[in-house]
């Protein structure tokens, strides 16, 4: 065996192992390492992505909220993943969700259980992205959602993950702002959705691009929060380019802008 070959083979044992660590430590550790985010039934639903092969492995933390944990997952090719999984014990986060499933008519009959509102959420993330990447919006692609757990593209590169809009400080602000108002404007108009929550925190920027995340809350243009929703979003980014220098342009013209004349509500 050559030296090459046989340095191949310890990472191959030593990922493996890092793998195996994480679906059997004991008791203790467990509670330890990832607390409430693998309950049983999330567990179950990891192993699976990793026995399908879906996932090869399952690293660190890589950002971490009141809803959800985002770790650095690996696939075979080597290829960076973010795996995404929704809290199903947040009883307070479970309250504020309603108003951006119930009016969307894309989720119907919905049912009102923890586990059901959860998994219903990160199903709903995971269309949202398929519909923004489809409609040629700057987002992570979706690769796989099952339950409350949501594999997609990691925007970063070795478990680190890319810098917010608000930690990049970018070179160039006005082009920066001009691109995110196309993608508000594809996002609007061939997507047929509205962000609802856009701001400096969730744009990334990488390769000199703002990548745009966290788009459970997104709502079909239907909903009737979407024009507000979209108002807040164009205001939030006014706001934050503004503060460099940019010239920004008038919330009701970028809301035409956006919408355009065929959309335009009377």
């Amino acid at each position: 065996m050559t030296h090459k070959a046989h340095e191949r083979l310890e990472h191959n044992e030593k990922r493996l192992e890092r793998r195996d660590k994480m679906l059997n430590h004991d008791r203790a550790n467990e509670r330890a390492t990832v607390e409430e985010v693998f309950d049983q039934a999330t567990r179950l639903i990891v192993f699976d992505l990793l026995k399908t092969g879906v996932l090869y492995e399952v690293n660190g933390v890589v950002s971490s909220g009141k809803e959800a944990r985002v770790y650095w997952g690996i696939n075979k090719e080597n290829k960076d993943l973010a795996v995404k999984i929704y809290l199903t014990s947040s009883a307070e986060f479970k309250k504020g969700i309603y108003k951006y499933i119930i009016g969307d008519p894309r989720f119907k009959n919905i049912k009102k259980d923890t586990k059901s509102l959860f998994a219903i959420w990160a199903q709903k993330e995971f269309r949202n992205l398929e519909e923004a990447y489809q409609a040629k919006v700057n987002v992570p692609k979706a690769i796989i959602v099952k339950s409350n757990v949501l594999v997609m593209d990691f925007i970063g590169k070795n478990g680190v993950s890319a810098p917010s809009l608000k930690e990049a400080s970018p070179e160039n602000p006005e082009r920066i702002y001009k691109m995110l108002i196309m993608n508000i404007k594809y996002l609007y108009q061939k997507a047929k959705l509205v962000h609802g929550d856009l701001s400096e925190y969730n744009i990334l920027m990488w390769k000199n691009k703002p990548i745009i995340i966290d788009m459970a809350q997104s709502v079909s243009i239907e909903h009737p929060m979407a024009n507000f929703m979209l108002t807040r979003d164009l205001n939030n980014l006014n706001r934050f380019f503004s503060k460099l220098n940019v010239n920004i342009t008038p919330i009701e013209e970028l809301h035409k802008q956006v919408v355009g004349k065929n959309n335009v509500k009377h």
